[in-house]
């Protein structure tokens, strides 16, 4: 153990998500290190992050003001929804430059375990936007887990009765990938999503 400061500092860092105690050595013996306007650029990026980024207050992405980007947007087609955990997966839908609609965050996924039921995510707003009648499409693009399976079931039964067409991202192999090394329920679900080239 270290004192006073350098303790303090390895302390905060250990709090960070994915951050064991060695890595919260390193980080913290590196930001020791830097120099002082580095330092404080990492303590005004944090401090300006907290103090003006809010929530969207229509799909509850991360935002700068009370809409994001992607809702401001004029050009994004508002009839097609793509509903994710968190803000950080709309990044890697934006990634692939093939979706032009709307997101909705729900703030994690549906898990008994860790005490989290629908009535803990953002999927009663999601109704709420649906409800409006000018969306005809929700894209479930939940992270392929047992958690993201089962939000993506109650989902898609939720909004049966509401006439919206619902349907689920593909999962399968990935490029480059062998087929020998891949699990049977990977490989099940690439044989089920295939489509006609």
């Amino acid at each position: 153990m270290f004192e006073g400061p350098v303790q303090d500092l390895i302390d905060a860092l250990r709090r960070l998500p994915g951050i064991g105690q060695k890595s919260a050595q390193r980080l913290a013996f590196h930001l020791l290190r830097a120099s002082a306007d580095e330092a404080n650029a990492l303590s005004d990026a944090i401090r300006a992050a907290k103090e003006r980024v809010a929530i969207c207050a229509e799909c509850f992405n991360v935002s700068e003001g009370e809409r994001c980007r992607f809702c401001r947007d004029p050009r994004r087609d508002g009839t097609l929804i793509c509903v994710v955990e968190e803000p950080a997966d709309i990044i890697a839908v934006e990634r692939t430059q093939e979706f032009r609609g709307r997101y909705h965050v729900l703030g994690g996924h549906i898990s008994p375990m860790d005490g989290v039921g629908p009535d803990d995510l953002h999927i009663r707003e999601l109704l709420q936007r649906i409800g409006g009648g000018e969306v005809k499409e929700i894209i479930l693009a939940t992270n392929p887990t047992v958690e993201g399976e089962a939000t993506a079931i109650y989902i898609a039964n939720t909004m049966k009765p509401l006439g919206v067409r619902v349907t689920r991202i593909a999962s399968g192999l990935p490029v480059g990938g062998d087929l020998e090394y891949a699990d049977e329920v990977t490989l099940g679900r690439a044989i089920e999503g295939r489509r006609e080239l």
